[in-house]
């Protein structure tokens, strides 16, 4: 866990320093970039992580979250979470293949 809690830190440091001097990741316009980082970084509090150490990140973070577009594409994937507890150990187990141990498909044969 802590590797992991660690390259997240890492990648939030990533991103705070590309912020320090732009107000998004690719400049001053907000682009594919920033639509595809911001995701991933809702969840900060869950991966351990304390927005405080990320000046610069936390500004794009609330700018970023408060674009009307961003509201209505979250909104999209929102839902009640699952509870693991509730779930039958079949359910369980399709959803650990569905998340874990993927692998790259081969391409066709020419």
């Amino acid at each position: 866990m802590r590797r992991f809690t660690d390259e997240v830190n890492r990648l939030y440091g990533v991103l705070n320093n590309r912020l320090y001097d732009r107000p998004y990741l690719a400049g001053d316009d907000f682009t594919i970039a920033d639509m595809i980082s911001y995701p991933w970084t809702v969840n900060w509090e869950g991966q351990g992580q304390d927005i405080e150490e990320f000046k610069y990140f936390k500004r794009w973070f609330k700018d970023v979250g408060a674009r009307p577009a961003v509201q209505r594409g979250m909104a999209v994937t929102a839902g009640p979470a699952i509870d693991p507890a509730s779930l039958s150990p079949e359910e369980r187990e399709r959803l650990i293949k569905l998340l874990y141990n993927q692998r790259a498909r081969p391409a066709p044969a020419s």
